[in-house]
């Protein structure tokens, strides 16, 4: 038995990948699943045939439906989907010691409120420690040990440096940052910038366009943290360009692949009806409108992609409305 305990909420295949790391780094691992049945076939084949086909488990990480571990685990990483996660919260709030840090792990903007992740665990949790957990990670890599690096982002400076020390290993190297709010919205806003990427590579718009995108997109992505309060130098690192330019390139991404469907003539419903996994960026793209109007600020691409991914927009049109937007400074801050 490890003196180290981590309780991972939800299976899906960031889930289990975190789960997986978390062994690597030498603790006990209970991963917490709703679907009972596949708890018990990846305890009895050692496998996540649903979210990680083909990855061996390691034999210390413990999969349940259960949540009576949490008062003795460490740390809680939160893995559900971002628009679930409140739900998630109320369910397991009788249960949560008022000192166990929650790690956020799920990226995007609660849809109706407009609240990062952060917000949404301090109103079902109360006052817990708070953590947020992001950055250029793909769930099949960093199963296999492939090296990676993100960022943990934490207001209390010595809780953050512990978090990183309990999770981290020499190929999952965390990077800590006081940034969380910045942090919360580039992991949020990458999502839905992936979804325009990969309409660019549906629609065989070229890699100038896609670079083009990227680099505005990132604009976008800054003036709103910024204006949430946090830093220009989160969108700079792992959280924000990093997080970015891999979700905007990498095939493995569901957002991606998502817009890339979009630009081949398929319809948003007939994409998601065929996904078991959730598409954050389309719900996140919801809630953008609100938010930036909330701040006064303008996201044209994000915008679109809402339209199209949400309302049904055509997209030959919607594409032509962004190019013909007026010229502007490209340094230029406010609106």
């Amino acid at each position: 038995m490890s003196d180290k305990r981590i309780t991972v909420i939800g299976g899906g295949a960031w889930g289990t990948a975190l789960a997986i790391q978390a062994v690597r780094a030498s603790a006990d691992v209970e991963l917490v699943l709703r679907d009972r049945a596949l708890a018990e076939r990846i305890d009895t084949s050692g496998e996540n045939d649903v979210y990680l086909p083909g990855i061996k488990l390691p034999e210390a990480l413990r999969a349940t439906v259960a949540i009576d571990g949490l008062r003795e685990s460490n740390a809680v990483l939160l893995v559900t989907p971002a628009q679930h996660l409140r739900s998630t919260l109320i369910k397991l709030a009788p249960h949560w010691p008022e000192t166990l840090p929650a790690v956020i792990c799920a990226k995007g903007i609660e849809k109706g409120t407009g609240a990062l992740m952060a917000q949404v665990v301090n109103e079902t949790l109360g006052d817990v420690p708070v953590a947020v957990l992001s950055g250029p990670t793909f769930a099949q890599e960093v199963a296999k040990g492939l090296p990676a690096a993100i960022t943990l982002a934490c207001s209390d400076r010595n809780l953050g440096k512990d978090l990183v020390e309990l999770i981290g290993t020499s190929a999952f190297r965390p990077y800590f940052s006081t940034d969380v709010v910045g942090v919360e919205v580039a992991g949020a806003i990458k999502n839905v910038l992936a979804i325009a990427s990969g309409v660019v590579a549906g629609l065989e718009l070229g890699d100038n366009a896609r670079a083009a995108l990227i680099t505005r997109g990132l604009a976008e992505m800054s003036r709103l943290a910024v204006a949430m309060g946090g830093r220009i130098e989160t969108m700079m690192g792992l959280a924000g360009l990093g997080d970015l330019t891999l979700t905007c390139t990498g095939t493995l991404s569901r957002n991606y692949t998502f817009g890339f469907a979009l630009g081949q003539g398929q319809k948003a419903d007939a994409i998601l009806a065929e996904r078991r996994s959730v598409t954050e960026g389309v719900h996140t793209a919801a809630s953008i409108t609100a938010v930036a109007s909330k701040y006064g600020i303008e996201m044209p691409i994000c915008s679109a992609v809402d339209q199209v991914a949400n309302h049904d927009a055509d997209l030959r049109s919607t594409i032509n409305a962004l190019l013909q937007r007026p010229f502007r400074d490209e340094l230029e801050t406010g609106k």
